[in-house]
């Protein structure tokens, strides 16, 4: 089994070298036979470019670079590059991690000699491409003895594992001037209410569903001696896992002095669809004395 010396860090004036070691089965993404290898230096060719191959749900293509990628110290060696060929088809901020590995095929062992490189490589929009530039030194490339370069044939390959990330992230937007809305509900015949709580029709406040929902006999710390009044969120009109930041005033209209009872506040609070039952509904108490001035 042969080994190669080769380069591991790319664009980097202090050199660590690496062993690759070989293999007999070939890449597993995509090879890349180069013929007259010799007349792509003649002919002054900077790169040349596979055509595209899919790893990873992503698009990608193999450059080399056969007398090096002079803007990357690579002269005197052949260069290799990996690049992401079409990133406008992937979401907004994109991020592609990869593990990726190269390999070049040794034609005397019928092996690919590969690199053993575990870490991954990150692309985005600023970077699209990630490769060596000192891959392999010309002599050693050219050398036929070596059994990289035979009849002027060379085959070079890639490995891409993509990386899946479950990260996940959300978003805050702030609204500069949010509109004052103000709903009232007139409860008729009170005096004649005998069940638990009663609500009333839902209305709209900040593309959301309310309700105020009342305890006649009070609730929770109220119970028995208080009206209870709750302002309660509709939460199916909710996107999943919001939070909502919001002042609100809960009150109780005085129809004979107009000493209104009544409660305020500012609130964030989240609110999770997924564990959110109707009676549990996240809602707003104020306790109110019951009071003959506030029934007519």
């Amino acid at each position: 089994m042969s080994a190669l010396l080769m380069d591991m860090t790319p664009d980097n004036p202090v050199l660590s070298i690496r062993h690759m070691k070989g293999r007999k089965y070939p890449p597993s993404q995509y090879s890349f036979q180069i013929k007259s290898f010799s007349l792509l230096s003649k002919a002054s060719l900077e790169k040349v470019t596979s055509e595209e191959f899919e790893a990873g749900g992503c698009k990608w293509s193999l450059s080399i670079y056969p007398t090096g990628n002079k803007k990357r110290a690579g002269e005197g060696h052949v260069s290799i590059y990996l690049a992401l060929t079409d990133p406008s088809s992937l979401p907004l901020d994109w991020e592609v991690n990869a593990i990726v590995n190269f390999s070049l095929y040794n034609f005397h062992e019928d092996e690919y000699v590969t690199t053993q490189d575990a870490r991954t490589r990150r692309f985005h929009v600023l970077k699209t491409e990630w490769g060596i530039a000192k891959f392999i030194d010309l002599h050693t490339f050219y050398n036929p003895s070596k059994g990289y370069l035979i009849e002027d044939t060379c085959v070079f390959g890639a490995e891409v594992f993509v990386v899946k990330t479950t990260n996940k992230g959300d978003c805050l937007s702030m609204i500069k001037e949010p509109a004052t809305l103000s709903h009232s509900w007139k409860f008729n015949n009170y005096s004649l209410a005998n069940l638990d709580k009663y609500e009333s029709q839902p209305f709209l406040a900040g593309d959301y569903k309310w309700k105020i929902r009342v305890y006649p006999n009070g609730t929770l710390e109220g119970k028995g001696n208080s009206i209870s009044v709750f302002l309660a969120l509709d939460t199916s009109t909710l996107p999943p896992n919001a939070k909502l930041v919001m002042d609100y005033t809960v009150r109780a209209k005085d129809q004979v002095h107009g000493h209104h009872a009544e409660a305020k506040d500012s609130l964030w609070h989240w609110l999770n669809l997924k564990t959110q039952v109707v009676d549990s509904w996240w809602a707003i108490a104020a306790f109110l004395k019951l009071n003959s001035e506030f029934l007519a």
